[in-house]
């Protein structure tokens, strides 16, 4: 008697082996809460992957991107350009400044800023810009870093899709003066929760350490840079527990060999689906020239949202996950209180009704790969 098969998941966390062992690690040590050994390993080695000379260890990329904010001293009258189609954490962390941000719409080929639209957006009260490697897939970045320079702006790169990744050969998160990482469980490598801050302006470092720690000088105080540490900001508690470190330093020494596994199967799809795509009209992702990617994510973009409904649902059927991404920020309610409206930004509007992403881990199977490319092979979008 034939069983019926097991869904295959969105995403199923991949462990590299030692995780349980340098936790138990940190344990003994006697250790576990944060700037431990395990942080210090995993510091230097987040610096070496990355290329920024200087890694944060956070609680998360959310952190991270409040630590960016603060480190700019945003306040009131302030503005940062963001897209629309992000996750609300890039918006969230600099509005908690009392800044206010500014949805600006994506490229229609990666969904990642618009660089005209951004220098369209630029008021003698910008900032900073803040942009987003969508799937870990750059577009323009040198031109949108040049901008940024050319009319005094801090460019803040959320990495949390783009870590390992380059264009023209060039890391991502080394553009922009800061850049922040996700380590969440949905993303290449993880500790559950977690992210980082990278620096690439070490005139911005101390500050940085200061308010994750806080608001003190206690970093210096572990250097042995001064005898006592005491407050000199106000900060807040966004340094990563040493076991959390301990777990994610298993995954990052694993990191070519997750990396490679992800893309094998990120170049399946691509190869197997691009007829069928063609044949239905579907959108599968650009990679521009110059843009090495880390097979974040495989996403295709259907022309409706009822099409892409459909799609979701036959794959339920067939028990495989597939889910949507993101809604567009200018049209939540938050985000229309901060001035967005909808129909201002329709690349992204459209995105979060029609874009739809497939499985993708380290660890899936031949015969879950199969399966979904079967599934996703017998759909035949409604006309």
């Amino acid at each position: 008697m034939s069983s019926d098969p097991v869904l295959i998941p969105f995403n199923r966390p991949s462990f590299a082996g030692p995780e349980l062992t340098y936790v138990a690690q940190a344990v003994q040590r006697g250790h576990i809460s944060g700037n431990g050994t395990f942080t210090r390993e995993v510091e230097a080695l987040l610096a070496q992957i990355s290329g920024s000379p200087t890694a944060l260890l956070t609680t998360s990329c959310t952190h991270a991107l409040e630590m960016s904010a603060r480190v700019l001293r945003l306040g009131p009258g302030d503005e940062v350009i963001v897209p629309a189609y992000t996750f609300v954490s890039t918006a969230s962390a600099f509005a908690l400044t009392g800044a206010r941000p500014v949805f600006v719409d994506v490229s229609p080929l990666t969904l990642n800023l618009d660089v005209a639209a951004v220098e369209a957006a630029i008021t003698p009260r910008t900032r900073a810009v803040c942009t987003v490697h969508y799937a870990g897939i750059a577009q323009d970045i040198d031109l949108l870093a040049e901008l940024c320079s050319a009319r005094g702006l801090v460019l803040v790169e959320d990495n949390a899709h783009g870590f390992g990744a380059r264009f023209d050969g060039r890391l991502l998160g080394t553009f922009g003066q800061m850049a922040t990482m996700s380590f969440h469980e949905t993303k290449n490598v993880t500790c559950g929760e977690g992210g980082a801050l990278a620096i690439n302006d070490e005139s911005l470092v101390a500050l940085a350490e200061i308010l994750r720690e806080k608001g003190t000088d206690r970093a210096r105080f572990l250097r042995g840079q001064v005898d006592k540490y005491t407050w000199v900001e106000v900060g807040s508690s966004w340094v990563a527990s040493d076991m959390l470190a301990a777990f994610l330093l298993a995954q990052l020494e694993s990191f070519e060999v997750i990396q490679g596994r992800r893309l094998a199967v990120w170049h399946a799809y691509d190869e197997q689906l691009r007829d069928w795509a063609a044949r239905q009209g579907v959108r599968t992702p650009v990679v521009p020239l110059g843009a090495e990617h880390p097979a974040h994510m495989y996403y295709l973009r259907f022309d409706s949202l009822a099409q892409r409904s459909a799609f979701i649902a036959h794959l339920r059927q067939r028990q495989v996950m597939a889910v949507f991404h993101y809604q567009a920020l200018n049209c939540s309610t938050v985000g229309m209180r901060l001035g967005g409206r909808p129909g201002d930004c329709p690349v992204s509007e459209e995105a979060a009704d029609c874009l739809v992403r497939l499985p993708l881990f380290a660890d899936m199977t031949p015969d879950e790969l199969a399966r979904v490319i079967e599934a996703v092979q017998e759909f035949r979008v409604p006309r």
